[in-house]
């Protein structure tokens, strides 16, 4: 059977058996005690030492004085010094009584109750140290205790806002797709059927991978080309998306429906303003230990007209899911072209 000892009584029975050592050393050295003597005087000057500081222990728990503040504990600890040396200078005048006695054959036990020697200072100085380290101790668990607390706390707190950000995500994209849809009904039926049909594959994998804050590379661009088709299906030969994907990211996990709300911006803001259409090019690269992903599209970027809740909701969960590490830019160049950035640490787990 395993007997586990805890770091506590570990601490009691080493320290006290550490420092009793001068003690037997004094006892042989010093007082002329046998070997046996001295050792049965050893095991004692531990039982006593651990006997006190225990009994003080018990009293601090059912207490709940590690509960209190600096100031109402020192009113509480002074006066416990004081007793468990006067009680610490008492048990060794006893035991020193004990084993006159024996050897000896005197009995000395009651002038042993009223002598006040140098035991005390010993006394008093061990039992300072041992009660300053024992409340250093549990304050710096209490501390660690409440910095784990706060990180959990803050864990909680930052998954209820990536859960209310996500929940955002699925109304926002299918207000737009459905209007993809209504403007189909009125041109062509059958497209408006097979949009439908893409329409509701893309909510399938969104809202079953909803409880995921990020999805690999692979299965974001499977959502994106099925967005993709959705709208080439409204805008026909007006809309053309090039892909450029680095397969060897294609494990890397990237935050949910972010290349899709990225290329439905350039969609929306890009090629719907445009007669003639044109081009979205889609670009997922590896820099250094970043994914780089890169979306063009033709027309100048303004931050009055793109306020929107998707972009918002991005860069929200990008600062919660990479606490800044996360980078994302759009600009524009010479008005005739916008870039969308989007830099996110590799991550494959």
């Amino acid at each position: 059977m395993n007997i586990k000892i805890s770091l506590y009584w570990k601490c009691q029975i080493f320290g006290w058996g550490i420092i009793s050592l001068l003690w037997l050393y004094i006892a042989l050295a010093r007082d002329g005690f046998t070997l046996t003597n001295a050792f049965i005087n050893y095991v004692l000057d531990v039982i006593v030492c651990v006997g006190l500081t225990h009994t003080y222990r018990i009293v601090d728990i059912k207490s709940g004085w590690n509960l209190l503040n600096l100031k109402r504990l020192i009113v509480k600890v002074f006066p416990s010094i004081v007793l468990l040396s006067i009680m610490f200078m008492i048990l060794m005048n006893l035991k020193m009584a004990a084993y006159v006695y024996l050897v000896n054959d005197a009995n000395i036990f009651k002038e042993s109750l009223f002598v006040w020697n140098p035991v005390l200072i010993t006394g008093l100085r061990h039992m300072s140290i041992w009660i300053l380290a024992y409340h250093l101790y549990y304050s710096y668990r209490k501390e660690v205790n409440t910095a784990k607390t706060n990180a959990q706390l803050s864990i909680i707190a930052k998954q209820a806002q990536l859960d209310n950000l996500s929940a955002q995500l699925n109304p926002h994209f299918l207000f737009n797709s459905l209007n993809t849809i209504k403007a189909l009904i009125v041109e062509d039926q059958k497209r408006a059927r097979r949009a439908v049909d893409l329409l509701s594959d893309i909510l399938r994998t969104s809202l079953y991978e909803k409880k995921n804050i990020t999805v690999s590379v692979d299965e974001e661009l499977s959502l994106v080309k099925d967005y993709v088709e959705l709208e080439q299906l409204r805008f026909e030969e007006r809309l053309n998306v090039k892909m450029d994907v680095d397969r060897n990211l294609k494990d890397v996990k990237i935050p949910l429906l972010s290349v899709q709300l990225l290329v439905e911006n350039a969609i929306k803001h890009g090629i719907d303003k445009r007669i003639g259409g044109g081009e979205v090019s889609i670009s997922v690269q590896q820099e250094r230990d970043a994914v780089i992903i890169i979306v063009k599209n033709p027309g100048s970027f303004s931050k009055e007209k793109n306020k929107g809740l998707g972009l918002k909701n991005l860069k929200k969960r990008l600062q919660l899911n990479y606490n800044g590490a996360a980078k994302f830019k759009i600009e524009s160049q010479l008005d005739k072209l916008t870039i969308t950035t989007l830099i996110i640490p590799v991550d494959r787990k």
